[in-house]
């Protein structure tokens, strides 16, 4: 795990610009837990209702961040599997991700994220695995 604050990882790196277009931020941020939270409004299809995939940029902005917290400095996450299953499409208000880890390992981390809408109740279970690398070096 990282010696640094974690809340300095992510304003270093970002969340990314697809996450910043989306409007996700970031609520709690730990190797054990993170929580992120993504208004409704602006992520629909033509039905208005929040799309799939915006359900599954949440689950990967959470667990690829959470990954690279536990890979420690010097070290990002890489996704190289994911999937989803929705529940209920959220129609109005945030749609909230709490993301846990499922598996901690040397190169390899997995992480459920559940997103829940204003209710509390289960829109979509996200599951990610991410392979662990060294960053890349600047020439």
């Amino acid at each position: 795990m990282p010696d640094s604050d974690p809340w300095e990882l992510l304003r270093t790196l970002g969340s990314g610009a697809l996450a910043t277009t989306m409007r996700i931020e970031f609520v709690e941020f730990a190797v054990e837990r993170s929580v992120a939270r993504m208004p409704v409004e602006g992520n629909t299809q033509p039905a208005m209702l929040m799309h799939g995939g915006a359900y599954v940029v949440l689950g990967e902005s959470l667990g690829s961040m959470a990954a690279t917290l536990f890979a420690g400095p010097g070290r990002l996450a890489v996704g190289i599997d994911i999937n989803a299953t929705h529940h209920r499409s959220a129609t109005s208000g945030w749609v909230t991700g709490v993301c846990t880890p499922v598996h901690l390992g040397r190169t390899i981390t997995s992480h459920e994220i559940v997103v829940s809408d204003d209710q509390d109740r289960r829109c979509s279970t996200i599951r990610i695995t991410n392979l662990l690398r060294d960053m890349p070096t600047r020439a």
